[in-house]
């Protein structure tokens, strides 16, 4: 049988580059199954687990097909991503943006939660992508900030989510505004909660690519479910296994339960950030930031904020309060082992939550026996590996949760062995955080505001006389 890449399944050669100076040089399997449909132009749904590699099998297609089409006019953008939420579409946008440099491609991020000033000016310069969470899109939209009627591909990425977050009213809004001759991909781990009447109603005669089960779990995780006596003793062990050395996620069931754990980790010298549904977006990129750059090592988040996080690495996944229901165990999950690595998932369970969470793991379909422990056990030592050192309040690093609320802010130069700059340098690669450098974030470096000429009138341009046939003129884009 052929080794199958990129290249053999029709990704331009520019692109394949790209991927291979950054380490991507086998598709994983959502990748294989669906590149040679999408890059086709043929509609696409894609069903597969968190961390299957499915954002760059979207954003590949997403940007070469585009890479045909006119530039972008002022609030006309030619490529829309929709995502649940904001951290989702940073990452969606973080993946597109080195893609989108290839090919002389812009891009730039559209959410709430911060002013929409920088938004509208990335925007009007004119910007060919745009990666959105359906309030704020429709806000603009509502505004005569942007419009939709010159979209040729759009992506919807996490459906059920939004279903969960009761967004597809808005998402049906924004997919009529498109034109219905574009290009649509879904991606979705379920199609139940009205994903399926979306696909129905918007999706031409696609095709469907399942490589895992809907909803299932991924056989590089590990999972234990320690029952413990009482909370005092749950208390201890928490402690415990935040204090390893690599990276870990800790979720609990509320907003204030997660600020609680993660001052009460900072103030016992282990460096912890919140990631919960109150904080500002600065405060949220201060925290991501923190945690990918590994400044520090021990997230504590909430269920809404589980499917924004995507971060390689993680090794072990702690439900501190178990999950409701099975979808979001699962969700949760998902944050270790991600792209075929292994992690290790812990659930906390006090005796009076034993039947529930046998339920709960029955519906994850997930084996795994309930283990006694108290907080000194072997076992809980095991699964802490080698432990952090200690470090003092004086040394915390940006973006630990903070007595009093909030966040730390910046850092002294050398603490936790980082710099002033080592913020910027986190946030170099997010190419359009809604901050006035949006519509420039695919536009190779020294480029500037100015790189694309005659910003304001884009009809008759194309990308090195790729597009509908209008000849280049002087304001086309070269590779």
């Amino acid at each position: 049988m052929p080794h199958t890449t990129f290249a053999s399944l029709g990704v331009d050669s520019d692109l394949v580059a790209d991927l291979a100076s950054r380490g991507f040089t086998e598709p994983f399997p959502i990748q294989a199954a669906t590149l040679p449909d999408t890059l086709a132009g043929r509609d696409v749904l894609g069903r597969g687990r968190t961390g299957s590699g499915k954002t760059l099998a979207f954003s590949l297609p997403l940007v070469q097909r585009l890479a045909d089409e006119d530039c972008a006019r002022p609030g006309h953008p030619i490529g829309l991503v929709l995502a649940p939420t904001r951290e989702l579409a940073l990452q969606i946008a973080e993946t597109i943006a080195p893609l989108a440099r290839e090919v002389d491609m812009t891009v730039t991020t559209i959410f709430g939660g911060v002013n929409q000033k920088p938004q509208v000016k990335a925007l009007s310069q004119g910007v060919d992508v745009v990666v959105a969470c359906p309030g704020r899109l429709l806000d603009l939209m509502g505004q005569g900030v942007v419009s939709l009627d010159e979209v040729a591909v759009t992506v919807l990425d996490e459906a059920d989510h939004m279903a969960d977050l009761g967004f597809l009213p808005g998402v049906r809004r924004i997919l009529r505004a498109t034109p219905r001759t574009g290009q649509r991909m879904l991606f979705s781990a379920t199609l139940d909660n009205g994903v399926d009447a979306i696909v129905d109603e918007f999706l031409n005669d696609p095709l469907l690519h399942s490589v895992d089960p809907a909803v299932a779990p991924v056989q590089s995780m590990d999972h234990r479910v320690l029952l413990v006596p009482d909370k005092a003793a749950k208390d201890e062990v928490v402690m415990r296994l935040a204090s390893g050395t690599g990276r870990r996620i800790l979720f609990t069931r509320t907003k204030h339960l997660a600020r609680r754990l993660a001052r009460k980790l900072t103030q016992a010298g282990i460096p912890a950030a919140e990631l919960q549904g109150n904080m500002s977006q600065n405060a949220r990129e201060r925290a991501m930031g923190a945690f990918t750059s590994g400044a520090l090592h021990v997230l504590v988040a909430t269920d809404i904020a589980a499917r924004g996080i995507d971060v390689s690495g993680v090794e072990l996944v702690v439900h501190v309060d178990p999950p409701a229901e099975h979808k979001a165990y699962l969700h949760r999950s998902g944050r270790t082992a991600r792209a075929g690595a292994r992690g290790v998932v812990v659930t906390l369970v006090l005796p009076e939550q034993r039947h529930d969470v046998e339920v709960l793991l029955k519906k994850a379909r997930i084996r795994a026996g309930i283990e006694k422990v108290r907080p000194g056990d072997d076992v809980v030592t095991e699964l802490v590996g080698q432990v952090a050192p200690v470090v003092a309040a004086a040394d915390m690093p940006e973006g630990v949760a903070v007595k009093g609320g909030g966040t730390a802010g910046r850092s002294k130069e050398g603490r936790a062995g980082r710099s002033r700059s080592s913020g910027a340098a986190r946030r170099r690669g997010a190419e359009a955080q809604g901050r006035g450098q949006g519509a420039n974030a695919g536009r190779p470096r020294g480029a500037g505001g100015s790189g694309r000429a005659g910003a304001g009138g884009g009809a008759g341009r194309t990308r090195s006389g790729q597009g509908r046939g209008r000849g280049p003129g002087p304001g086309s884009r070269q590779r």
